[in-house]
């Protein structure tokens, strides 16, 4: 808190411009998520000033945002338009995000691979978009965005075309608006006047009555009926807001060249969005755009978002009877620009460049995003990467494996290589093995042992860990050497890697290790001699002063 006032004059002039951007957007999805503009406004007022307060990046600006709102807006077909379970689920999500905090579940969010969040966000912006098709046509689509596809067809057929220019011409003027003039009046500001102004010649419909000045305490309530659904919305709503915010944490850190809290980001998103939802506002997150427009106009530290959101408690208190004027063509065209800007063009321009299996995620997460639900999209996604990260590093793992190097890193090391040929065979492995490689480990160990060898060296240097699913593998391998009468040496292998080994195989007693690769080899050198000599496989014998650690 102790830099809170050391930037009053920018953090000021940042707050006021980002209030002024956000009104617009505030009213716009409070009224997409079925609860009306008013609720747009405290939610935006109640995220914006606590998660400020309380958050972990200075800079960033709160408020609903396009994933919260579609996620509300499907919890509202299906709950029938119950406001009160609504809020109960944006209090207990705000909750939810309190516990990830002090939990620590920060770090892993960011986590989600690249692919995964852009599908998710474009299926987000193309959710926005599909929702207000049918409202620039003139008519209100049923819920879902499956219910406003299949509604299309039938809003076509009865076009009021009033309501179409008046959005298309709202967007259009959002997109069109001169930078110079954006300086004093943002365009999605400039095309809700324009847009409105012009309404007032023309029989279309508009918000109606808004109810003016403070909100009223909103309690959660308990509906054994709805319980789960309203559970799993919030959980969605707790997860894809953090998300949200902390991608958006990740541009302010960019543009102002620090480093964000993030468990504290998401204990003041928690707490912004609880109280948004006593107060009967629609949840909120860290809003990118509204961000970048702040520090662009000077707002470093908390103070401005605290400010931007005095700025929307004075519109709630003075300019309600205003906006009732608002059409809901207006609004429809500012959304969708809200749906476009969410829709991650950069990528899409150059996915044809990159891995195919990345472009593939994006369009399964997209996919999963507009015709199932978020939750599922972004947890098949997050499997779907981590299984073909594993598999990579699988791939990378066996080919050390196979490609063993013709020359060690000594000479001594390759003299007595040669001087073993044949009866020694040489394993080096790499990388921390995994379960990804495990079912491959001893079929290809088997491929490549020497008929006539007498001695495995598995020479576990360049391994800095294992999971059990690797040293059952291992211990497959040599119990297939033991069962052979192959000796069986383990060299090089650290404390925590002898310890998975040691804990998983049943044939350690009859594994000599070595903490050193010349060191088993010297090993297996004197063994295969003595062999050659005595006819005898028997190894225990002190091998040129190197002393054997019996596993």
């Amino acid at each position: 808190m102790k830099n809170i006032f050391s930037n009053v004059r920018g953090d000021i002039t940042g707050g006021i411009t980002a209030g002024v951007v956000a009104l617009p957007l505030a009213l716009a999805l409070g009224v997409a998520s079925g609860l009306g503009p008013m609720a747009g406004l405290y939610g935006a007022m109640a995220v914006g000033f606590f998660a400020a307060l309380f958050g972990g990046t200075p800079s960033q600006i709160s408020g609903p945002t396009g994933p919260m709102v579609v996620v509300l807006a499907g919890l509202f077909a299906s709950l029938s338009g119950n406001a009160e379970l609504i809020f109960t689920a944006v209090i207990l999500a705000g909750l939810l995000q309190i516990a990830f905090g002090f939990l620590g579940i920060g770090q892993y969010i960011r986590l989600v691979p690249y692919p995964v969040i852009s599908g998710f966000m474009t299926g987000i912006g193309a959710i926005i978009i599909i929702l207000q098709i049918g409202r620039l046509l003139g008519h209100e689509p049923p819920g879902g965005t499956i219910g406003a596809l299949s509604y299309i067809p039938t809003a076509l057929a009865d076009i009021n075309f009033a309501t179409l220019a008046l959005g298309l011409g709202t967007l259009i003027i959002a997109y069109k608006w001169p930078a110079k003039l954006g300086k004093y009046v943002p365009g999605a500001l400039a095309a809700l006047i324009i847009g409105t102004l012009i309404s007032l010649f023309f029989a279309v419909p508009i918000l109606g009555d808004i109810p003016t000045g403070l909100p009223s305490l909103q309690l959660p309530v308990y509906d054994s009926a709805n319980f789960l659904l309203v559970v799993e919305a919030a959980v969605i709503l707790a997860i894809l807001g953090a998300i949200d915010s902390l991608l958006t944490s990740l541009v302010a850190d960019n543009m102002t060249r620090t480093r964000h809290n993030s468990n504290k980001e998401l204990i003041g998103q928690g707490i912004g969005n609880t109280v948004a939802g006593f107060i009967g506002g629609i949840a909120g997150a860290g809003a990118t755009m509204r961000t970048v427009v702040n520090i662009r106009s000077g707002g470093k530290e908390r103070l401005s978002g605290m400010v931007h959101a005095l700025v929307l408690l004075a519109v709630i208190l003075g300019l309600s009877p205003l906006a009732s004027q608002i059409p809901h063509a207006v609004l429809a065209g500012i959304l969708v620009k809200v749906g476009l800007d969410i829709v991650d063009w950069s990528y899409l321009k150059r996915a044809h460049t990159g891995p195919r299996w990345d472009f593939a995620l994006m369009l399964t997460v997209l996919g999963l995003t507009v015709f199932v639900d978020l939750i599922t999209a972004v947890g098949v996604g997050v499997v779907l990467a981590a299984l073909a990260y594993v598999r990579q590093i699988a791939q990378i793992q066996l080919a050390e494996l196979n490609n063993l190097p013709e020359q060690l890193e000594n000479d001594e090391e390759n003299t007595l290589l040669n001087q073993g040929k044949g009866h020694i065979n040489l394993f080096s492995f790499a990388g921390p093995l995994s379960f990804g490689a495990a079912a491959d480990v001893g079929h290809h160990v088997r491929e490549r042992v020497k008929p006539g060898s007498q001695i495995l060296i598995l020479d576990f240097s360049r391994v800095p860990a294992m999971d059990v699913s690797a040293a059952m593998a291992v211990e497959t391998v040599t119990t297939d050497a033991v069962s052979a009468g192959r000796q069986v040496y383990i060299c090089g292998a650290n404390q925590a890697v002898q310890q998975v080994l040691n804990s998983i195989n049943a044939k350690q007693s009859q594994i000599t290790l070595f903490e050193s690769r010349v060191a088993a080899l010297r090993a297996a050198v004197d063994a295969v001699g003595k062999t050659k000599t005595a006819h005898s496989s028997d190894s225990k014998s002190a091998f040129n002063g190197e002393k054997p650690v019996q596993a």
